[in-house]
């Protein structure tokens, strides 16, 4: 396991089912509110694991706490699939299908995250993969188009407890996947946030976090993508585990 420094589909229908699927989710200046239990407050206190097989069970608990996650309990299989794979997208998509869907990735070594852990709870993740195992995208037309060369790797998904936004968990979930990615080969690392320009922005628009997390964890500025969101890129070498 790797322990991090303290730091914090294809058109605009598939944008639209996204936010849609999402509408239900906390704005971002709800988050302040207080909330009940121990919730870490250091960013030190947090630890990065890789989602496997051993971390499974708090990986499941975290999306259980959050009715399957984002997208209609898509158990963050979203971008897995050309196109999306929540339930409300068939009911032969049902909840538990989905669920076992995902762990069959796990099980296969073919769904990689970096996992947000505080103490034993898994409280947040950053979903990472390369462009076959995450096909998904949303505007894969125009990120693909001819003369733009593919990266290694994306990431395509984040996502925090809802006790533990605005706490740096989101920055901390992105680095955590940057710092796994180079035991796995490395190489160039893309991914696609929203552009918020420095406005409030519901959470619902936000499933890949904003440009400023990324740029903050090393990432830049590449170009827009769709209306609101932008494609940004770090490279990162590869890195033999001791």
């Amino acid at each position: 396991m790797a322990r991090l420094r303290a730091i914090e589909s294809e058109d605009c229908a598939l944008d639209s089912q996204v936010d849609d699927a999402v509408g239900s989710a906390w704005s971002v200046g709800d988050d302040q509110m207080e909330v009940a239990g121990e919730v870490s407050d250091s960013e030190s206190a947090y630890e990065i694991r890789a989602l496997s097989t051993e971390t499974w069970d708090a990986f499941a608990e975290l999306v259980e706490r959050h009715n399957g996650g984002r997208f209609g309990g898509c158990w963050c299989t979203w971008f897995h699939r050309p196109t999306h794979s929540a339930p409300v997208a068939g009911q032969e998509q049902s909840a538990e299908r989905t669920r076992a869907f995902k762990r069959d990735l796990v099980e296969t070594g073919r769904a990689h995250a970096a996992l947000v852990f505080d103490g034993e709870k898994a409280v947040g993740w950053a979903q990472y993969g390369s462009p076959d195992e995450l096909p998904g995208i949303a505007h894969r037309k125009e990120v693909e188009a001819e003369g733009s060369s593919f990266p290694d790797w994306r990431i395509t998904c984040v996502f925090v407890d809802r006790l533990y936004r605005r706490r740096g968990v989101a920055r901390i979930a992105v680095e955590g996947a940057l710092d796994l990615i180079p035991t796995t080969g490395g190489g160039t690392v893309e991914s696609y946030p929203q552009d918020t320009s420095g406005k409030k922005v519901s959470a619902s628009f936000l499933y890949n976090a904003t440009r400023t997390t990324f740029e903050q964890a090393g990432s830049s500025y590449q170009r827009p993508k769709g209306k609101n969101h932008c494609i940004v890129r770090t490279s990162v070498a590869a890195r033999v585990e001791q």
